[in-house]
């Protein structure tokens, strides 16, 4: 009687520890994917004449943007 008891507590335990492990979320989303997916879409942008000319284009449009935004010095 107490054998079954036994067996039954460890193997219950077992399939509610079981249980909780695959209901969680978090072990369904890796970070690293994500990442590599980002990387993946920059390394294929980089890789072709229209992604090397958008960045050309962001990267002259980011350094002429201050200068536009500064006003001369005042001549007195």
């Amino acid at each position: 009687m107490i054998d079954h008891f036994a067996l039954g507590l460890g193997h219950g335990l077992m399939a509610i520890a079981l249980l909780r492990l695959v209901l969680r979320e978090d072990l369904d989303i890796d970070p690293l994917l994500a990442r590599l997916k980002k990387d993946t879409a920059e390394n294929r942008m980089a890789a072709s004449a229209a992604g090397r000319a958008a960045a050309r284009r962001v990267r002259s449009a980011s350094l002429e943007a201050p200068a536009q935004d500064t006003e001369p010095p005042a001549l007195t």
